[in-house]
């Protein structure tokens, strides 16, 4: 499976509504989280974690004040954002990526705020998906709908262009989650750095080597991530993550 861009796939109008609606499902949450109805997580590389509502907020850790890096799961807390999983522009070539009817799997929301997106270091999505699914991981692909620009400047994703044909990579032996990829075992010469206007959309297979740098810009970019698999097959929501499968891993 290779990684499928698509240029403007939503309009300026759709991509608007969108962001009134995330920004909408942000204030909520964090108007929750601030009230005291959260239940946090602190994992091994510091990141604070707080289940709000049925979703996780995960927060910039060196932002000043308290900034949103993640949200997950998201659909369920907006009709919009529900209604994102039967999308015909988003099925039909998500089905053809993975070779199946495309079933969901989970849906998050990455914000990138302006001065405070931090970045996420290199990464396959694969080894978490194998934490929770097992092999069922390797059928599991990724849909980012854009809602910004993205840029060079404001953290586009970079992309290893083949890499998904290599399996999983050997991950960061310094990495107290056990998930990222060893910076030593990624050939950056081969990176691109995926450049699209708002409304595009761009598909990856879970193996697929990529990361994003900081947002420095003054403007947010705001991304809603939408990972499928083949239908018919449990979603996230009913998995449990075994951190005890990375043994199987390189």
């Amino acid at each position: 499976m290779a990684y499928v861009l698509l240029p403007e796939l939503f309009a300026a109008t759709e991509v608007e509504r969108l962001r009134d609606v995330v920004e909408e499902v942000h204030a909520g949450v964090v108007q929750a989280a601030e009230s005291g109805e959260t239940d946090v997580t602190v994992w091994p590389d510091g990141h604070r974690l707080e289940k709000v509502r049925g979703t996780t907020v995960h927060w910039e850790s060196d932002a000043p004040g308290k900034a949103v890096r993640s949200l997950s799961p998201v659909s369920q807390l907006h009709p919009a954002l529900e209604a994102l999983w039967d999308e015909p522009r988003l099925i039909a070539p998500m089905s053809s990526l993975i070779g199946a009817t495309a079933g969901r799997f989970v849906a998050k929301l990455n914000f990138k705020r302006a001065g405070v997106g931090s970045e996420f270091a290199w990464h396959q999505d694969f080894p978490y998906w194998y934490c929770c699914a097992g092999p069922a991981a390797y059928d599991i692909a990724t849909a980012i709908v854009m809602l910004d620009d993205n840029t060079v400047a404001n953290g586009a994703m970079t992309l290893i262009p083949g890499s998904p044909a290599e399996g999983p990579v050997r991950r960061d032996p310094l990495d107290p989650t056990g998930l990222l990829v060893d910076p030593l075992a990624v050939d950056a010469s081969r990176a691109v750095t995926v450049e699209a206007p708002a409304g595009s959309v761009l598909m990856f297979p879970g193996l697929m080597v990529h990361r994003s740098a900081p947002n420095r810009t003054a403007s947010d970019r705001r991304s809603l991530l939408y990972c499928f698999q083949p239908a018919g097959r449990p979603e996230l929501s009913a998995l449990t993550y075994d951190p005890e499968r990375l043994s199987d891993l390189p």
